[in-house]
């Protein structure tokens, strides 16, 4: 491929693209939002255009962009290309478009079809090559569509409104699931082929753990909809979470990937999921608000490790040297900069709340203005080695 349709040889182009533009606007238009400049007013308003959007917007993009490309690594087998590829970007941009548009229940239902159509296209390839280690991945995405579909069937009063927060926090739940799953793949194998002498490893035992109690979470999570739960037990499963995943992080030997700077990112990023966790417990018992969290793992754990895969795929997909610039650690070290003040603003700062929360976002969508002006060129044009993708 050549000229303007390079952007559509390979999965990871315009999703990481289209999820860094998106990134970037998105808080813009939030921060505005909040600041009263205006105000969204479609489909969805405020805080759920920005809480949804976030998740099945920005999230899902970069899982689109990643799975497109990983899977074809995985299976051998070709993932959307061309005209297919693009067909699917054209449907996740109109996703976003209605929602601040409408009509609501066409911008519900275009939306809906995104990630169930996504699950399908990984699906293929990986059901074809009986890739039975990437069922889950298929499960995972189908999932998180149904908790899309509900999330709107609340919006539009089909079902309980309750439903809604409910919807998007299991999608969140599931998202830090796949986020435990790549992380545990790519973080100890780059970790080992980088650094001579490195043993990082997995424990049985607490792989079983881990996921267990990220499952478990789900579950009382949705359940307390319909049931009473005692807090002490939801409190317990997620501090489990939080030590089972600290002592998982320390098994891949973080500490020797600190000379590389594509290397430490990532356990950087995945050290926020226990910390996530531990304010969650605090949350749970009315400590702190829910707010804390949430942006404790959206912004520390899953965009920050998002943010480092985007740039290492990126650079290795383009035939490039797999090596930080100065950009690049800019960007991360912004966005991880932006998830401390988003805390801080959420569990010390009451007064200085609003302005701690503009500062935040400015740093986010500073650090996405450094990566585009770092990544654009190469996700619009060929390979440097000549090699097709």
């Amino acid at each position: 491929m050549k000229g303007n349709s390079q952007l559509f040889a390979l999965g990871f182009r315009p999703f990481y693209l289209l999820a860094a533009i998106f990134a970037l606007a998105s808080v813009l238009f939030w921060l505005l939002s909040f600041t009263g400049v205006f105000h969204v007013a479609g489909y969805l308003q405020s805080i759920f255009w920005h809480s949804h959007e976030m998740v099945f917007g920005f999230a899902i993009a970069v899982m689109s962009g990643f799975l497109f490309t990983a899977v074809r690594n995985w299976t051998g087998l070709p993932t959307p290309t061309g005209f297919a590829l693009a067909a699917f970007a054209a449907l996740w941009i109109a996703g976003r478009v209605l929602i601040i548009t409408g009509p609501p229940p066409l911008a519900a239902l275009v939306d809906a079809v995104f990630v169930p159509a996504l699950a399908v296209a990984v699906a293929v390839p990986i059901i074809k090559s009986r890739n039975q280690r990437n069922y889950k991945i298929v499960a995972l995405l189908l999932l998180i569509g149904i908790t899309n579909v509900i999330y709107h069937l609340a919006t539009l009063s089909f079902v309980p409104a309750r439903l809604a927060n409910t919807s998007l926090i299991a999608a969140l739940d599931l998202i830090t699931i796949v986020f435990a799953i790549v992380a545990g793949r790519v973080i100890p194998a780059f970790t080992k082929n980088a650094i001579p002498g490195s043993e990082p490893r997995h424990a049985g035992w607490l792989e079983v753990l881990s996921f267990g109690s990220l499952v478990m979470i789900i579950v009382l999570r949705v359940s307390a909809d319909w049931v009473s739960i005692p807090a002490i037990i939801t409190t317990t499963t997620i501090l489990v979470a939080a030590v089972s995943h600290t002592y998982r992080l320390a098994l891949w030997q973080p500490q020797l990937t600190a000379d590389n700077p594509l290397l430490w990112m990532m356990p950087a990023a995945y050290s926020w999921l226990p910390i996530a966790f531990f304010l969650r417990a605090l949350a749970e018992n009315s400590l702190v608000s829910e707010g804390v969290w949430i942006h404790a793992l959206t912004m520390g754990a899953i965009s920050g490790l998002m943010l480092a895969m985007m740039m290492r795929s990126a650079l290795g997909h383009t035939g490039r040297p797999l090596v930080a610039s100065g950009l690049d650690m800019s960007a991360f070290l912004m966005v991880q900069l932006a998830a401390i003040i988003r805390v801080t603003a959420g569990l010390f700062a009451a007064g200085l709340y609003q302005a701690l929360v503009i500062f935040s976002g400015v740093m986010w969508v500073l650090a996405f203005c450094a990566f585009l002006l770092r990544y654009l060129p190469m996700l619009i044009q060929p390979r440097i080695d000549g090699r097709p993708g």
